[in-house]
């Protein structure tokens, strides 16, 4: 199952979980529903776009070990918890450990249905990001060592002729290299080059440690 509009819910409950199945799908969402942990993680694929909605107080694994474990297993799919036993510890250990929300039962339609919506909409700007910074990391790894070094250089703010007495060559090379950096970068300006260093600063970083290809 997949889709921007799916929702992966776990309950113990078969009455609860028949219950918030059918107000999600009259909703339009995609709705996986799961009994057990187990079943869950047998059938996750966290590579498809949606959210979670666990519930907290199960047999076996409990909703927080449900979402140390989805953690564990690189799961970064946003995470809803519903309970009646929620209490102010309980719930702030959630929040640290990355549930966008924390629902006390008995709640309305509306409510799950409006918090669901925010958690998509979280786990599409999340994919955005992620989709981004990806290219913009193969951009980065396509230029050349100097290339790369000039990037540098130009995103600390020097101009061509201090880049130029660094890398010990004319400010007319320097030129050459910065314009194949903004071509291959796809950056319109200095300013969206900083931007892109910024969001993809760990492939920057893989590439200052390994050198650049070509």
């Amino acid at each position: 199952m997949s889709g921007s509009k799916r929702v992966i819910l776990l309950d113990d409950d078969p009455a609860m979980r028949r219950s918030l199945s059918l107000a999600l799908e009259l909703a339009g969402y995609q709705v996986q529903a799961h009994g057990s942990a187990e079943d869950l993680f047998e059938a996750l694929e966290p590579e498809q776009p949606g959210c979670l909605v666990l519930d907290l107080k199960m047999p076996g694994l409990d909703g927080l070990a449900v979402q140390e474990e989805l953690h564990a297993r690189g799961c970064t799919l946003p995470v809803i918890f519903i309970s009646a036993f929620g209490d102010i510890p309980t719930t702030v250990r959630a929040l640290k450990a990355g549930a966008v929300d924390f629902i006390e039962k008995p709640f309305s339609t509306e409510t799950l249905v409006a918090r669901v919506e925010e958690a998509l909409a979280q786990d599409r700007h999340q994919r955005d990001q992620n989709g981004e910074r990806a290219r913009i990391a193969q951009r980065v790894r396509e230029l050349t060592p100097r290339e790369f070094e000039v990037m540098q250089w130009v995103t600390g703010g020097l101009s061509n002729k201090e880049i130029a007495r660094e890398l010990a060559i004319s400010p007319r090379t320097v030129e050459k290299y910065r314009a194949r950096v903004m071509e291959k970068m796809r950056a319109e300006s200095i300013a969206a080059l900083c931007q892109m260093v910024a969001t993809a600063a760990d492939a920057v970083t893989s590439v200052q440690h390994s050198g650049s290809n070509g």
